[in-house]
């Protein structure tokens, strides 16, 4: 009985890591990445990138490249226990937090940029007459705005707690 159980556990983690891995895009992550996130995630023991390697079928380039990259957004841990060798990984556990660090991530990658562009073609415009000019002003100005307003909010979410955010979201989109 015990073996079925653990089938149907290994089948559900197993899918679970799959589908995390393939929408890990549309979060700007590779699909290893979040496949090696999602398994930590699941797992409850820290595991070491041996133990990453050989439940993922992936080499240990890759493993090592997309655990630094984790512990970079802080989405994962490194753990040293004492009288290892070995480093060990764990997952930030918490929902909430795991949001927080994507949502500061992805603003880092995708909003800044993109906010230093529109201010830079808002500079090289600055001046400029005629109404091509005015009309191209315009759209970018509201563009800029637009990626300001976007950019404070992520910044709100990302550094907010949970319990002070929820409830006024839940309030929003009622």
């Amino acid at each position: 009985m015990a073996t079925k159980q653990q089938e149907q556990l290994q089948a559900a983690k197993d899918e679970f890591v799959t589908q995390w891995g393939a929408i890990g895009n549309s979060w700007g992550v590779n699909r290893t990445m979040a496949q090696i996130h999602a398994l930590l995630m699941v797992t409850p023991d820290p595991m070491s990138t041996d133990q990453v390697m050989e439940e993922l079928k992936i080499s240990r380039g890759n493993a090592n490249m997309n655990l630094r990259e984790l512990v970079g957004w802080g989405l994962i841990r490194s753990i040293v226990r004492k009288g290892e060798r070995k480093e060990f990984f764990e997952a930030e556990k918490d929902v909430w937090k795991i949001f927080c660090m994507v949502t500061r991530e992805r603003k880092r990658r995708e909003i800044d940029p993109v906010q230093d562009v529109l201010l830079r073609c808002q500079d090289q415009t600055e001046g400029l007459k005629g109404a091509e000019a005015q009309a191209f002003q315009k759209q970018i100005k509201e563009l800029a705005d637009f990626v300001a307003t976007t950019s404070n909010i992520m910044d709100k979410v990302a550094s907010s707690q949970q319990s002070k955010i929820v409830p006024l979201a839940s309030k929003l989109f009622k």
